[in-house]
């Protein structure tokens, strides 16, 4: 029988990181297929396709949409972004990063098939 896997929860954010499951993670982070990881981007200005390549290549199958936190503020994201995510058959949210963690909680706990790449705050 498949060991079952828990969603990471990201319990609190700010002071440049977030508290994921209980412990401290710094900088931005990227949770695809219930792994977190760190995730370079520290700006929207900085982001583009290549900065999610992780998340186009587990592909439509793995991630239905992409839960972007731009930040403090919402703010659009690169055409470009929304371009690739729409030619790999997924969808894109966009929000601050403070809406987007609490809305990833939620989605996770659902089982929602979702990435969430998150700009520490």
């Amino acid at each position: 029988m498949a060991e079952l896997r828990q969603p990471p929860s990201i319990d609190a954010y700010g002071g440049g990181g977030f508290r994921v499951s209980g412990e401290r993670v710094e900088g931005s982070i990227l949770i695809l297929n219930d792994q977190l990881s760190h995730w370079p981007v520290t700006s929207l200005a900085g982001l583009g396709p290549d900065q999610i390549e992780a998340v186009l290549a587990a592909g439509s199958r793995e991630v239905e949409f992409l839960l972007l936190g731009v930040g403090p503020k919402v703010a659009p994201p690169p055409p470009a972004l929304r371009q690739a995510l729409q030619a790999a058959g997924m969808g894109l949210e966009v929000m601050d990063t403070a809406t987007a963690a609490r809305v990833y909680n939620v989605l996770a706990a659902e089982g929602r098939r979702l990435a969430a790449a998150l700009i520490a705050i």
